[in-house]
């Protein structure tokens, strides 16, 4: 297969391009035919040793790709051969096939393109993260974003006004704030044009930015800290201009601000849920048309030090994206654009066990009804170790079975709550099935309480209910009220409103 080499340290014009061996597939991995990668700063970085993360010599960068599943490893049960991902790999990605970790990959919607896929994780998902996990952005503040054309910043200023802040777009030339100006932005900034702080001053009547979202660094860094308000955060994201500012600490004191660190990749490893569920947020948000990528161009496996030397020189607007050379051969029709499909009739087969659904408008004349009631399920305490393993919450409540006959309450070992809301999906399955959808997620909880403790070897299963039913683009989002029943209680172990997604 052909890679993209970083044999030795520096610049983009010393990768080279050849021909390797494949990789072997490991358990809990897949291999990917990458399909598109996109070009991100950190490639500029790791290929020059100057990134947080030091792959040994030779590597290929680019961490996010999209592409098809060409082989699954042992342990891996979410996806399969031929299924459509988007990734994020770290590095790797300029190459025909990569390996990565399956729990870093992602079904892709059959609507959308393999350059956007490459597009959304690492750009959406940086933001995202900043803007709501650590500046916690209200509708109403103002956010300037520094850099904004470039693939963060743009994305930045986007999901800020999906947010509901004002969004003051900062850039170094007209042509790229007006690509701002189509996401969204409220007011533009040429900073090489104009000063700064004063525009800052101008734009807020003195106020000051609640947040400053800065993936630039340099000279941009302090003016923009000078013209917080009160309150505000400022968002260290990344220092694509050049030079790691020196920050005079006392501005933080004087404005009453807080300077937040931005690190998207060590967060989704720390924070795996949350990460996962930001992830979905954005899934959703592109579905529904409330984002969508800014590609810039795209470039050949070929000619991706090219596409690295115009992040280098800051000429990119959004996004860059090194496109295998096979994917021309793939028609973009059979991927943009769904089949039509025949009209069905709407209809459902109900059984004792559940109901099977010819198709998503069948699902739409069942709210108000009860799917039925699944098989018992008996929670081992194999299955309660295993889901300490998998959490590492070592309660000894949940694992100590001696001292569990002695202390606890219950007389023996209790299940975790959430391994009891975590076999929803199994006994849903089971429960329920739509014939003409192509694919399904199990999207989330609302109003989970949990009631009765469930001790090691009990039994449990659970009675459904569709309690609405909505559209999306593409399909429906479903809301079905779950009862998590305890044999031999008069009270439910769990009760729970499940939401989960299906795409036509």
């Amino acid at each position: 297969m052909k890679s993209l080499l970083c044999k030795e340290f520096g610049t983009p014009d010393k990768l080279v391009l050849e021909d390797i061996a494949p990789p072997t597939i490991e358990a809990g991995k897949v291999i990917i035919s990458v399909q598109a990668c996109s070009a991100n700063f950190p490639d500029t970085l790791i290929i020059q040793n100057l990134y947080q993360f030091k792959p040994p010599l030779p590597f290929a960068a680019g961490g996010e790709v999209a592409g098809v599943v060409k082989e699954v490893g042992e342990g891996v049960k979410h996806f399969k051969v031929g299924d459509r991902v988007i990734a994020l790999c770290g590095w790797g990605g300029f190459a025909e096939e990569v390996m990565v970790d399956a729990r870093k990959c992602a079904p892709m919607h059959p609507k959308m393109d393999f350059p956007v896929g490459a597009s959304l994780l690492y750009n959406y998902g940086t933001s995202y993260h900043a803007l709501k996990d650590r500046a916690s952005l209200k509708a109403g503040e103002t956010l300037l974003v520094l850099g904004a054309a470039g693939g963060v910043g743009l994305a930045a200023v986007e999901l800020g006004k999906l947010m509901g802040a004002t969004v003051i777009a900062a850039a170094s030339a007209d042509d790229k704030l007006t690509v701002c100006k189509e996401k969204g932005a409220d007011f533009l900034l040429n900073y090489s044009k104009e000063d700064l702080k004063d525009k800052i001053k101008e734009i807020t009547g003195g106020k000051g930015v609640d947040v400053v979202y800065d993936p630039i660094g340099d000279k941009y860094a302090e003016p923009a800290l000078r013209s917080m308000a009160w309150n505000g955060r400022y968002l260290v994201v990344g220092f694509a201009a050049g030079e790691i500012p020196k920050i005079p600490l006392n501005l933080a004191l004087l404005k009453g601000c807080s300077i937040v660190g931005v690190f998207w990749g060590s967060f989704t490893e720390r924070e795996a849920q949350k990460s996962i569920q930001n992830l979905s947020d954005l899934a959703n948000f592109y579905l529904e048309g409330k984002i969508k990528p800014h590609i810039y161009k795209t470039y050949s496996l070929s000619e991706a030090p090219q596409a690295l030397f115009d992040l280098m020189n800051r000429k990119v607007i959004g996004k860059a994206v090194v496109v295998m050379d096979k994917v021309s051969e793939i028609p973009q029709k059979t991927v943009l654009v769904p089949k039509q499909e025949e009209k069905q009739e709407i209809g459902f087969t109900q059984t004792e066990k559940g109901v099977v659904f010819k198709n998503i408008e069948a699902v739409k004349t069942f709210k108000g009804k009860t799917l039925g009631v699944s098989d018992w399920q008996v929670v081992t305490q194999e299955m309660i170790n295993d889901f300490a393993k998998a959490t590492l919450d070592f309660q000894w409540i949940h694992l100590d079975e001696e001292r569990a006959k002695k202390e606890s309450p219950f007389g023996q070992t209790i299940a975790h709550g959430f391994l009891t809301l975590s076999l929803t999906p199994q006994f849903m399955y089971k429960m329920m099935g739509i014939e003409s959808v192509k694919m399904s997620v199990n999207y989330g909880s609302n109003k989970v309480r949990f009631i009765s403790p469930v001790r090691s070897g009990s039994r449990i299963r659970m009675k459904a209910m569709i309690k609405e039913v909505e559209d999306i683009a593409g399909g429906i989002k479903i809301f079905t009220e779950a009862t998590i029943e305890l044999e031999g209680s008069d009270k439910p172990a769990c009760v729970a409103e499940l939401i989960s997604v299906a795409y036509q």
